[in-house]
C-alpha cells in the first residue's frame, strides 16, 4: 500500500500508541483486500453491542481506550442489546445489562457518540453523494451506498471504530468507481406498496444473486420508493444476499437511467419479479398456527413516520392481552414520540417500545426460554431471515396485517 507521510509517522508511533495500533490493523486489512492506499473518511459508524463482543471484546476495547485511542472524525454507535428501562420487563440477563453499562461510557471517553441507532442516516448524519464514510451494520451500509450515494464497505466492529480513530479506511470495494456499477438487472411491475413488500423484493433478489460484490439495478416503474421503504429494501438485500449496494433506477442518485447504473460492467444476470413472486414469499413465511403471541417492528429501528403509521392502523384499539407487541426506535425518535403524544397513545393500548436497541440483538433465544415464544410476526424481511437461527418461526406480513394480528391475536395462513 502507498502511505502518506502522515500515515508513515503514525505507524512509527509519532502520534501515540492508540492511533498507531488502529492504523496497523487497517493496513493489514487493506493489504488483504488489495487496497492501493487509504482514503479519508468524514464519518464512522461503530457496530459493537455487548451480546456480540462479550467480556473478551470489552477487554479488547478497553485496551484500545487505555492506549490512547480516540476518534478524530464524528463516530456514531450502532444499536445496543439492552434498553436499561426495559431490561427487567424483557427478562434480559444481568451480564448483558452490566456489560452495556460498561461499554457505553468507555466509548464516550473515546469520543464516540453513543447514539445507539442503526438508522443514523435518518436522525444523526446524512452524507452527500460521493462522500466517503466507514460504516458498520449491513442495512446501514447498503443504504449509504445505494440510496445516498455515499461510499463505504461493510466495516466490522474493530474496523469501523479504527476508521474513527484514524480518520481513514482502506480504499477498496465500494470506494472504487467500477465496483459501484450494476451487474444484475431486476425488473418488476409490482407497486410495492408496503415496507414489507420492499423487504420481500430484497429477499428475492438477495437469494438469487447472493454475493457482496454483486450490485442490482432495480427497474420498478409502478412503485414509489420512500426513504423508509428503501430502508427495508437495504436491510433485506444485505441480510439475504450479503449485497452492499443496489440501485433503483430513477430514484437513487447513481441510477438516473439503467444505462448509467450499468456502465461497462459485465452482466451477471437478469430477472423479473412479479406480484405472484412476492405473494409466494408471504405464503412461504406464513404461520403454522393462526394464534399470535409476539409481533415485532424492528430491524431496522423505526422512523417517526413508520411509528405514526402503526398508530394509525391501531386506531386506538388495544393490543390483545395474549400478544406482546414490540417496537424498537432510537433515542431521537423516542423523544419525538413523547413530544407529539404518540408515545402515550402507544403505551395506553399496550405497546412495548424499546429505545436504542434492535430486538434481534436483545438475546431473543433467552426471551424464548423466559416467555415461551415460538413464532414472531413482523413486517421486516431482515428479521424474518435472522430470527430462524434463534429457533423462532418467522411470519412475514404487511404493516397493517401485523397490527391486525396484534389486536386480534390471530393471523391468516
Amino acid at each position: 500500500m502507498q502511505l502518506t507521510s502522515e500515515e508513515s509517522e503514525i505507524l512509527a508511533g509519532k502520534h501515540g500508541d492508540g492511533i498507531r495500533a488502529a492504523l496497523e490493523y487497517q493496513v493489514q486489512l487493506g493489504k488483504f483486500y488489495g487496497a492501493k492506499s487509504m482514503v479519508p473518511v468524514s464519518n464512522a459508524h461503530f457496530t459493537g453491542d455487548y451480546e456480540v463482543m462479550d467480556a473478551g471484546g470489552y477487554e479488547y476495547l478497553k485496551k484500545v481506550s487505555e492506549g490512547g485511542g480516540k476518534v478524530r472524525v464524528p463516530t456514531t454507535r450502532n444499536a445496543t442489546c439492552v434498553d436499561p428501562a426495559m431490561a427487567d420487563l424483557m427478562r434480559q440477563r444481568a451480564e448483558l445489562v452490566d456489560g452495556e453499562a460498561l461499554v457505553g461510557p468507555l466509548l464516550s471517553r473515546m469520543g464516540v457518540l453513543t447514539t445507539n441507532t442503526c438508522v443514523n442516516y435518518q436522525s444523526v448524519y446524512v452524507p452527500n453523494l460521493g462522500d466517503t464514510v466507514a460504516w458498520g451494520d449491513t442495512g446501514t451500509v447498503a443504504y449509504a451506498n445505494g440510496v445516498l450515494g455515499a461510499r463505504t464497505n461493510y466495516e466490522a466492529g474493530p474496523a469501523s471504530l479504527f476508521a474513527g480513530v484514524t480518520g481513514r479506511t482502506p480504499g477498496y470495494g465500494f470506494h472504487l468507481d467500477e465496483a459501484r456499477k450494476a451487474n444484475v438487472v431486476v425488473n418488476t411491475s409490482s407497486e410495492l406498496k408496503d415496507y414489507a413488500d420492499w423487504g420481500v423484493l430484497g429477499r428475492i433478489v438477495g437469494k438469487k444473486f447472493r454475493g457482496y460484490e454483486n450490485v442490482a439495478a432495480i427497474v420498478a416503474p409502478n412503485a414509489t420508493p420512500s426513504p423508509d421503504k428503501l430502508k427495508h429494501l437495504a436491510a433485506s438485500i444485505a441480510s439475504h444476499g450479503s449485497m452492499g449496494m443496489f440501485h433503483v433506477v430513477g430514484a437513487t442518485p447513481e441510477a438516473p437511467t439503467l444505462e448509467v447504473a450499468r456502465g461497462e460492467r459485465p452482466l451477471l444476470g437478469e430477472m423479473t419479479v412479479s406480484d405472484d413472486d412476492i405473494r409466494a414469499v408471504y405464503t412461504e413465511l406464513g404461520p403454522e398456527t393462526e394464534d399470535v403471541e409476539l409481533v415485532v417492528f424492528t430491524a431496522p429501528q423505526l422512523s417517526l413516520l413508520e411509528v405514526q403509521d402503526i398508530v394509525s392502523h391501531l386506531g386506538g384499539r388495544r393490543v390483545n392481552p395474549n400478544v406482546q407487541l414490540v417496537i424498537t426506535v432510537n433515542s431521537a425518535v423516542s423523544q419525538q414520540l413523547r413530544e407529539t403524544g404518540l408515545m402515550a397513545r402507544l403505551t395506553e393500548v399496550g405497546v412495548l417500545l424499546t429505545t436504542g436497541t434492535c430486538w434481534y440483538l436483545m438475546d431473543p433465544a433467552q426471551m424464548q426460554k423466559e416467555f415461551g415464544w415460538k413464532s414472531v410476526v413482523t413486517n421486516s424481511a431482515k428479521l424474518a431471515n435472522i430470527i430462524a437461527a434463534h429457533n423462532y418461526r418467522p411470519v412475514l406480513r404487511t404493516t397493517a396485517e401485523c397490527v391486525e394480528a396484534a389486536v386480534k391475536g390471530t393471523v391468516s395462513k
